[in-house]
């Protein structure tokens, strides 16, 4: 293994591609933070695909696939989709995930219609321009890894600058328009941000899955912790990592390719994360069988307790049975009668027959109050 981390890093390819899976990873994580945030992991699918068409018509009007005039055709593209989005909802009754949903459709249907044009085009240029759909960060260069860092450290320096104003833009709104800040504008620039991250992010993943980059870092980290600064930083950290990972994974295994082995990686993180965080789905459930078994627990104990009062005797023992009748509840007993007897609440005398000791009695007096004031 260290053998295979030393020859991947002493190769000049490798470093680049590893250097700008990591930068990527970086920009992604923080910037993806706010669209989950936002409630808008929508729109990073939207702006991506979106993004096809403009890639498309920069090769055909430059005749060549620079990475600048090709950034910058999917990123008019991407906020040409943002535009007619937000024009559509506030002019019509179609609802905002339904303009989404067209709006990625229809430009990523446009592109792929571009994208075939392009191809069948007289000239040399044109070949590996489909590169763009899945990625192609094998073909990363120094100069495309400069651009993803200056691109990406604008960003991040933006997220820094206005650190307080996207948190209001992200939780509350309404009050940060009551103090002079200009939601909308804010909004933008939080928009452009997002666009910059995947529009960096094409070569190396590509259009269909540079959402996926952006969305399940955010994802995963948000089921770790609740605290803002703590989420972006940590899904930076899960981004970065898996565009390592997947590019080792991509150089140690035969035609794998690295942009969907990236991909992989974070889903995978996602995935576990969705399920066992401390807030995740098994986790949870958990949590909800162990409150559930306690809460039997009280029964059990508040019923002997209350069955020996009738005794006047709290220490008076009684069968399961009656004890399953006085807890007024449909579930087996026994499980509770054996966890109380493990705490020293209860003991078996016999034939069945269950009573509390010293310190169930002082337990179950927790539980009923009234009858320790009277």
């Amino acid at each position: 293994m260290l053998e295979f981390a030393t020859e991947l890093f002493s190769d000049y390819t490798a470093r680049t591609i590893i250097s700008g899976a990591a930068s990527l990873g970086i920009v992604s994580g923080v910037v993806g933070s706010y669209a989950v945030l936002r409630k808008q992991s929508l729109v990073g699918d939207v702006m991506s695909h979106a993004a096809l068409p403009g890639i498309v018509l920069a090769f055909i009007a430059m005749g060549v696939k620079e990475q600048i005039p090709i950034f910058v055709g999917a990123v008019l593209s991407a906020i040409l989709a943002v535009f007619l989005i937000n024009l559509v909802t506030a002019n019509s009754r179609i609802k905002t995930d339904s303009a989404m949903g067209m709006a990625l459709s229809v430009f990523f249907g446009l592109g792929l219609v571009l994208l075939t044009y392009a191809q069948k085009m007289p000239d040399a240029n044109q070949a590996g321009l489909d590169k763009f759909l899945f990625g192609q960060a094998e073909a990363l260069v120094e100069k495309d890894v400069l651009i993803i860092a200056i691109v990406g450290l604008a960003s991040l320096l933006t997220v820094a600058l206005f650190w307080k104003e996207f948190k209001l833009l992200c939780f509350d709104p309404d009050f940060g328009g009551t103090m002079g800040f200009s939601m909308k504008t804010l909004d933008l620039l939080v928009t452009a941000v997002i666009v910059s991250a995947i529009v960096i992010g094409l070569q190396t993943v590509g259009v269909v899955l540079m959402s996926s980059m952006l969305i399940a870092p955010a994802v995963a980290a948000r089921q770790w912790t609740g605290n803002m600064g703590s989420m972006v930083i940590l899904a930076a950290f899960i981004a970065t990592v898996s565009g390592v990972t997947g590019v080792a994974l991509s150089a140690g295994l035969e035609n794998v390719p690295t942009g969907p082995a990236v991909i992989v990686c974070v889903s995978l993180i996602a995935f576990f994360s969705v399920l066992f965080s401390p807030n995740g789905f098994f986790t949870l459930r958990f949590k909800d069988a162990r409150s559930r078994r306690e809460i039997k627990k009280d029964y059990v104990l508040k019923a002997l307790h209350d069955l020996a009062l009738e005794h006047d005797d709290p220490g008076y023992a009684h069968s399961r049975r009656l004890i399953a009748l006085g807890s007024g509840k449909r579930f087996n007993v026994e499980r509770s009668l054996l966890k109380l007897q493990e705490a020293g609440y209860v003991e078996n005398m016999g034939q069945d027959n269950w009573r509390l000791t010293a310190s169930g009695i002082r337990e179950a007096a927790k539980l009923s109050p009234h009858e320790k004031s009277e």
